[in-house]
């Protein structure tokens, strides 16, 4: 990456006499007035071909007047250069930055309006996109959002498959208001192979490379309004995470390793010091020094460099049961420890080589069983930025009976053995965690039965079901977007326990509203902890009304 060198800022000015017809419909004041604000500029890669490319720029002007004097400044990734430009006039070279101002006849960019150049570059098989850029001396991207203000940590999973089964797309992010109120984002899921190590793939179940970084994403679903170049290499939900971090630098994207169904290897990765350094080795190359393996024309070395700023671990679970096929040993408890341990060092040194620090997190089950059996808590969590505590799916469809599936306190009515939030985050405080590295999972999805009798007290909570209630995606569970729109149920609620559920007679879910949003969010501030985690954000509705909740309860 080239270092930009210091630049004469300064717009220049056309001279009346070189000014094309078009431009002399515009006065110097009326241009002047012109808020840099207003500017913004899109870049696509419209071609590439064996050491060319081409690249198309846009300048975006939201003001109600015509602009006639603007300046673009920009670098160009290590390896790229430009061959030549046309439509506007271009100085500068690959080492020392790019400065584009309107050719000599002129180029207006009207009111509400935008204009177009472009140019021919070289590259090494790199990305071309834009760095350090700049129009009129403001952020290409316009001015950046700086985030929540609040102090205390809002993370949110967003789901690789979410863009093709839920139509839920990084753009959507912006969109419903809610990425200007997160702090980080865990993308999910990075698969870990048989031999141990991170990989990309497009082999159904195992990865979806398309998915990642191989999906042209088009003009209205990208997060600045300009589609993927066909033959770019970072494309699809990579790409679009780098410009969304353009947009807001305080945003932290951490890639998430493992899952319910990618955790089958952890064991045998975590085994021993060598397989450790080897897992360890191969993730860090392949997301955070980004180096994406070539797939469908899209990857490539250090491609994706930027995209990502630490690692979330999810193994589900050392030591205990988790997936059928997972490999479970008693030792995972000191090799989760110890690949804990391998994590930070390598990161560390990354970060020393880089000048960055690079984030080290974990998902953490509910229930002291899994803690004791699967973590050395004391020895974990001095490697740990902070940990992302499981806070649902304390009961669901595998279970005959309908309950709340995420209640803060114990339910008096309760029937069997009661798990709760607060015994959860209670057995990670007594085991020494600091409650400002816990941060608190919430759901924005719902579990339902079916078959369900009213019971004693009409609200058909706690008795028995035939069955999983129908759901959009899969039985037994459903988004909060469409458990809100749900029409005749009955919506009941426990203020005390943070829970809400909908019953109609036959059909029950219990799900988080805005209500019980703001409730749980409220008990993570009063007792301290480091802010509250989100599994996922797709289940949120175009509005972000779930996210909007819980920004405002942590004071945002």
């Amino acid at each position: 990456m080239s270092s930009r060198r210091l630049r004469n800022r300064l717009a220049v000015l056309a001279a009346a006499a070189l000014v094309a017809p078009l431009a002399l419909f515009v006065s110097p004041a009326a241009a002047e007035e012109t808020d840099a604000a207003d500017l913004t500029v899109t870049y696509v890669e419209s071609a590439r071909w064996n050491t060319g490319y081409t690249g198309e720029i846009t300048v975006h002007n939201a003001s109600g007047t015509d602009l006639t004097d603007w300046t673009l400044e920009f670098d160009l990734p290590e390896g790229s250069r430009i061959h030549e430009l046309w439509n506007a006039a271009l100085e500068g070279s690959a080492e020392d930055g790019y400065t584009v101002t309107p050719p000599r006849w002129g180029a207006v960019v009207p009111a509400g309006g935008t204009y177009e150049f472009g140019f021919n570059g070289v590259h090494t098989d790199g990305n071309s996109h834009l760095l350090d850029c700049t129009v009129n001396g403001s952020p290409c991207a316009g001015e950046p959002d700086e985030g929540p203000q609040h102090g205390d940590l809002s993370v949110a999973y967003f789901t690789q498959w979410g863009v093709q089964e839920r139509d839920y797309h990084v753009r959507d992010l912006v969109d419903s208001g809610s990425a200007e109120k997160l702090t980080h984002i865990n993308y999910a899921f990075g698969n870990v192979g048989s031999d141990g190590e991170c990989f990309m793939t497009n082999e159904p179940d195992q990865g979806d490379a398309r998915a990642d970084y191989g999906r042209a994403v088009p003009a209205s679903e990208s997060v600045d309004g300009a589609a993927d170049g066909p033959d770019q290499p970072l494309r699809g939900n990579f790409n679009q995470l780098r410009k969304l971090k353009e947009r807001y630098p305080n945003l932290a994207v951490s890639v998430s390793l493992g899952g319910w169904n990618w955790s089958e290897h952890f064991s045998d990765a975590a085994l021993t010091p060598e397989s450790r350094e080897r897992m360890v080795s191969s993730c860090i190359d392949l997301y955070l020094r980004g180096d994406l393996p070539v797939i469908d024309g899209a990857g490539g070395e250090g491609v994706a460099y930027g995209v990502f700023d630490g690692i979330d671990l999810d193994w589900e679970w050392p030591a205990t049961s988790g997936n059928p096929h997972n490999v479970v040993r008693p030792e995972d408890r000191e090799n989760f420890t110890a690949l804990v341990r391998e994590f930070r060092e390598q990161l560390d040194e990354l970060g020393e080589e880089t000048g960055r620090h690079f984030e080290l997190s974990s998902f953490m089950p509910a229930g002291p069983w899994r803690i004791d059996t699967g973590y050395e808590l004391d020895e974990i969590m001095p490697d740990l930025d902070f940990i992302t505590v499981q806070g649902y799916d304390y009961h669901g469809t595998w279970e005959d009976s309908t309950n709340h599936q995420s209640n803060l306190v114990a339910d008096p009515r309760d029937p069997g053995a009661v798990i709760s939030t607060e015994t959860t985050v209670q057995a990670y405080l007594d085991r020494g965690v600091d409650p400002r590295k816990i941060v608190l999972g919430v759901p924005f999805y719902g579990q339902g039965w079916t078959g369900v009798e009213p019971g004693p007290e009409d609200d058909g909570l706690f008795q028995p079901a035939t069955g999983p209630a129908s759901g959009t995606y899969a039985d037994g569970t459903e988004e909060y977007r469409n458990l809100k729109e749900l029409t005749g149920f009955d919506l009941y609620r426990d203020d005390d326990l943070g829970t809400a559920w909908l019953y109609d007679g036959e059909t029950f879910w219990t799900y988080d509203d805005e209500t019980a949003m703001t409730q749980k969010t409220d008990w993570v501030t009063g007792n301290g902890l480091g802010g509250v985690m989100i599994w996922s954000i797709d289940g949120d509705d175009a509005n972000g009304s779930l996210m909007n909740a819980i920004d405002a309860a942590l004071g945002g």
